[in-house]
C-alpha cells in the first residue's frame, strides 16, 4: 500500500468524520452506533499510517481526529442518564454477584469480628474501655442518651444540611482509605476493615451495657447502616482484589493483571460511593428523627435491608439473560 493510494481511498471518509465531530453533534447522537463504527475505522487508519511510516502530517491529522472522536464518546457516556441508569440497574449488581465469593468472605469477616467483640464487651465489664478510649465512649454515650444535648447529633453539627455534609465526608473518607489500603498487597484494606468491625462491636457492646441499644441506638442506625456498612465491605473487597492481583498475576503481566482486576473493582467502588451518599442522606434526614414512632423507624430499616438484598440478588438478571441470548 502506497501513501498516495491510502490517502486517496480514505480522504472522503476523513472529511466526513471531521465534519461530524466538529459541527454536527446531533447526528452523532441520532446514529451513535454508526459513529462508534466510524471511530473504530479511523483508529485503524491511524494504526495503518503509523505502521507504514507515512508522512507525519497525515499521522498528526488522524491523531487529532481520533482524539476528537474519543472526547465525544467519553462526554456522551459521561453525561448520559441512560448510561447511569444502566450502571445502577445492571452493571453494579452484576459485578457484585460475579465476585460473590470474595465479597461473602469479607462480609463474614466483618460481621464475625463485630459480633465477637460485641459479645465480649457485653460479657466482660470494662472491656470496652480497654479497646476504645474513655473519651470516645463518653461521646458515644452522649449521642445516644435521650437526656443529652448531643442526642443523635455529632458535636459541633447543627442543621440537617450540616449533618449531611459531615456524614458524606466521614463515609467517603472511610471508604476511600479502605479501598486505597489495597495498595499494600491488600493488607491495608484488610486491616481497616477489621478495625472498623472491632470498633462497631465494641461500641455496640458498650451501648447495650449503657441501656440505650433498643431505645435509641438500633432505631438510629438500622436504616442507613444497610447502605453504609455494605458499602464499606465492598470498598474493602475492591482494595483487596486490586492488591491481590498486583502480586498474584496468574501468569499475566503485572499491568494486565491489575487492569483485569480493575474492571471488576472500579465498578464496585463506584457503586459503593453512591451507596454512601444514599446512607448520608438517610442518616442526616431520617435516622435522627427520634420523634417518629419507634416501630416505624425500625420497620423502615428492615425494609431497606430487605430491598438492598433483593437488589443485589435480582437486579440486572433479565438484561444479562437477554444479552447472552443475543450473543452469536
Amino acid at each position: 500500500m502506497t501513501e498516495q493510494s491510502f490517502v486517496q481511498r480514505r480522504e472522503v471518509f476523513w472529511q466526513e468524520f471531521a465534519e461530524l465531530a466538529r459541527g454536527k453533534r446531533r447526528k452523532i447522537k441520532a446514529g451513535s452506533s454508526s459513529f462508534v463504527q466510524h471511530f473504530r475505522e479511523l483508529t485503524q487508519d491511524l494504526n495503518t499510517a503509523r505502521a507504514h511510516g507515512f508522512d507525519p502530517a497525515i499521522i498528526e491529522r488522524l491523531n487529532i481526529l481520533v482524539n476528537e472522536g474519543n472526547q465525544i464518546l467519553y462526554s456522551r457516556h459521561g453525561l448520559s442518564l441512560k448510561a447511569a441508569a444502566g450502571f445502577v440497574l445492571r452493571t453494579f449488581p452484576q459485578k457484585v454477584r460475579s465476585q460473590w465469593r470474595g465479597i461473602l468472605a469479607s462480609l463474614l469477616l466483618f460481621y464475625g469480628l463485630a459480633v465477637f467483640f460485641g459479645i465480649l464487651c457485653v460479657r466482660i465489664s470494662g472491656m470496652a474501655g480497654e479497646l476504645v478510649s474513655e473519651y470516645q465512649l463518653s461521646q458515644i454515650e452522649d449521642m445516644y442518651d435521650p437526656e443529652s444535648e448531643h442526642f443523635l447529633k455529632p458535636r459541633d453539627v447543627g442543621s440537617d444540611a450540616d449533618m449531611f455534609g459531615y456524614y458524606i465526608y466521614n463515609n467517603i473518607s472511610i471508604a476511600f482509605r479502605t479501598f486505597a489500603g489495597g495498595i499494600l498487597a491488600g493488607f491495608g484494606s484488610l486491616l481497616i476493615l477489621c478495625s472498623n468491625a472491632v470498633h462497631l462491636g465494641v461500641v455496640t457492646g458498650h451501648i447495650i451495657n449503657a441501656g440505650f441499644f433498643g431505645k435509641t441506638f438500633l432505631p438510629f442506625i438500622i436504616a442507613h447502616s444497610s447502605f453504609e456498612l455494605t458499602a464499606i465491605i465492598f470498598s474493602a473487597y475492591a482494595g483487596l482484589l486490586l492488591g491481590y492481583r498486583f502480586f498474584i498475576t496468574g501468569g499475566l503481566s503485572r499491568g494486565v493483571s491489575v487492569r483485569k482486576a480493575g474492571k471488576d473493582a472500579l465498578p464496585i467502588i463506584a457503586g459503593s460511593a453512591l451507596m454512601l451518599v444514599i446512607a448520608a442522606v438517610i442518616e442526616a434526614f431520617w435516622s435522627s428523627r427520634h420523634e417518629l414512632p419507634l416501630r416505624l423507624r425500625i420497620g423502615a430499616g428492615i425494609v431497606l435491608w430487605v430491598l438492598l438484598l433483593l437488589y443485589f440478588l435480582l437486579a440486572g438478571r433479565r438484561g444479562r439473560r437477554n444479552n447472552n441470548g443475543a450473543a452469536p
